[in-house]
């Protein structure tokens, strides 16, 4: 089998921001379980974690939504405990799932950006460089989750469960020069698989079949059948083969990630309803949260259909805030100007180190055990659900694994939480891109109790770490820096993030010697820093290829289908880029960009053909 990465030809601005969504993986460590013997299959309960993609805290109807219709998942919420204060592990996907299946910290594990879709295995922790208009240098996240870690999915796997992954992955894939080295979900503690996408980052191409995004040439849709119709019925059908086996699936959507695109009728339906006043209307972002509900409902329906509702866990989650951000430059749709959704009271969204980028809805189902209908306050963090699933099922985790999460069973039975604080390491995002999303800047913060504080690396402009202190009960919204004003209370939780940063081991931003001062006329420094890990490109990235300098001339030599160049611009206004190319064999190729940190799908291209000649 082939493996081809689903990322488009990357370009001159594109790839670096196309690369901050991330990606990590997860391996296995045999011996020394720990796991208690499977009992009665009938006395032993099911798991079904649904992980949203992208779907903000306030995007449905259950954490207060007005204009999205979510009847599924708010029958969900009725039967379950509604977490009001849950927190992703980062502002980004990769690094999330990561810590749902390990229980670990993404700063402890290397994965801190969605980079696992990538062909290069990067395993080692590490300093990236840095291009002159950023003061910080970020960190290079792994690329695959290293074997040493014991899944969640291996966890109930070694108990006797029946192990099923559908949706999104993102924690990497095998390539087929390194047959031996295996991160794909069936590496990983699951059975099955489906539909097997280990290279997407996300739908690529589109929801809508035919699929361009599923490589496997037997998972056929009709035209406009939309993935997650196709997925809830799999899903569904697994769950009715299995109703006498307990088992532990995943349904990790591809909702509501870009591509903006959604079924029409339900656009259409939507379209009437939006209200330029309420800050959620967006009418294609409300048909693609439908589409996800329509999804969750299979999901119910078939376990009660299997008589297994009063033994089935159900975990509801999403794995980083809602893109709160026009969802691009042009759009068919119509569209182009709305925000995809906004997650007010909370200041901005995906890829932010405020609220709005980590504090996501939460719903678990305990029947039996937990007070349906209920909500807690509590604070409950991603690393939280691996000993907190095993301990609803009655099991225990390997003796001496490592785990930063707490076991939060008894909080859903009405006791005090174990958890009293949070942590975000988030080392990655630049000047440029927290312009457009609020935030996204290299930082970390710590929530203790009622007190938020964020330390963004080099932001000063004398390179110094920049801090802001935040009232959560009062000031939810992140409007009022109070670091001025309470020094001791900043002190002491700084002290706190240098005590995460050292117990994880994180790769923390410094001050990027090769940061351009702004010059009279307002422009930064144009020449580019040499790159170590591709010397000669002077800042630029090959990928997918093999590339060669022979007098000023680079040669690439393309291993996969979608071999480029790519780097980060650093500039505003009008950019020209200019270049001479010619190719043996001929053939065509295209220049892409994105304007700050719009979502991929929203890439600009011009394309152009080459001749074949040398």
């Amino acid at each position: 089998m082939i493996l081809r990465s689903v990322l488009l030809p990357a370009t001159w601005e594109t790839h670096m921001r196309r690369c901050l969504v991330l990606a990590w993986i997860i391996l296995a460590v045999g011996g020394g379980l720990g796991i208690p013997a499977a009992r009665a299959a009938d006395s032993r309960p099911n798991v079904v974690f649904i992980l949203c993609d992208d779907l903000g805290a306030h995007d449905v109807g259950c954490f207060g939504s007005t204009f999205h219709q979510t009847p599924h998942i708010d029958r969900l919420a009725a039967r379950g405990v509604r977490f009001s204060q849950a927190y992703a592990a980062s502002p980004l996907c990769s690094p999330t799932r990561c810590s749902i299946l390990t229980g670990q910290y993404p700063a402890r594990i290397g994965i801190t950006s969605p980079v696992c879709h990538l062909p290069q295995v990067q395993l080692v922790k590490r300093l990236a460089g840095g291009t002159p208009n950023q003061r910080a240098l970020n960190a290079d996240s792994l690329t695959r989750l290293k074997s040493e870690y014991f899944t969640l999915a291996e966890a109930f796997h070694e108990a006797g469960y029946a192990t099923a992954h559908f949706g999104k992955w993102h924690l990497g894939h095998n390539l087929p020069q390194h047959p031996a080295d295996r991160y794909e979900p069936r590496d990983q503690g699951f059975d099955f698989d489906f539909p097997h996408t280990p290279t997407a980052a996300g739908p690529g191409g589109g929801y809508l079949a035919p699929w361009r995004f599923i490589r496997d040439p037997n998972i056929t849709g009709q035209p406009g059948e939309h993935i997650e119709d196709r997925m809830s019925q799999e899903a569904a059908r697994y769950i009715h083969e299995h109703k006498d086996r307990p088992f532990y699936l995943n349904y990790w959507a591809f909702s509501v990630h870009s591509p903006w695109n959604a079924r029409r009728d339900y656009v259409e339906a939507f379209r009437p309803q939006a209200n330029p006043q309420d800050p959620q209307h967006n009418p294609l972002y409300a048909a693609m949260v439908k589409s996800l509900d329509d999804g969750v409902g299979r999901l119910l329906t078939a376990v009660e259909e299997a008589g297994l509702a009063e033994k089935t866990i159900i975990v509801f989650f999403s794995d980083n805030g809602g893109w709160a951000y026009p969802p691009r430059a042009t759009d068919p749709e119509g569209f182009a100007d709305i925000p995809a959704t906004s997650n007010l009271p909370l200041r901005s969204g995906k890829a932010s180190l405020y609220e709005g980028g980590t504090r996501e809805p939460c719903i678990i189902v305990w029947p039996g055990k937990a007070p349906p209908g209920t909500v807690n306050d509590a604070l409950l963090h991603s690393t939280d659900f691996y000993p907190t699933l095993l301990a609803m099922c009655g099991l225990a985790p390997p003796a001496g694994l490592k785990l930063d999460g707490f076991d939060q069973s008894g909080t859903l039975l009405g006791r005090a939480s174990p958890r009293d604080r949070v942590f975000c390491h988030f080392p990655h995002g630049s000047p440029n891109q927290a312009q457009t999303i609020p935030g996204f800047l290299p930082g970390t913060y710590v929530r203790r109790g009622d007190w938020k504080l964020i330390r963004f690396y080099a932001d000063n402009e004398d390179g110094t770490d920049r801090l802001e202190l935040y009232n959560l009960r009062d000031d939810v919204g992140e409007t009022n820096n109070l670091a001025a004003a309470r020094p001791e209370l900043v002190r002491e939780l700084n002290a706190l993030i240098d005590e995460f940063l050292k117990d994880t081991e994180a790769v923390v931003p410094v001050r990027n010697p090769a940061y351009g001062r702004p010059a009279a006329g307002g422009q930064a420094k144009k020449a580019a820093p040499a790159n170590e890990e591709f010397p000669g490109l002077q800042g630029w990235r090959a990928r997918g290829c093999d590339y060669t300098i022979e007098k000023g001339i680079v040669k690439l030599q393309g291993k996969g289908p979608t071999p480029f160049l790519g780097a980060t611009a650093g500039t505003s206004g009008p950019a020209v880029v200019t270049f001479r190319a010619r190719a043996a064999a001929g053939g065509s190729g295209k220049v892409e960009w994105l304007r700050s940190l719009a979502q991929p799908a929203a890439a600009q291209s011009t394309p152009f053909e080459l001749p074949a000649g040398e």
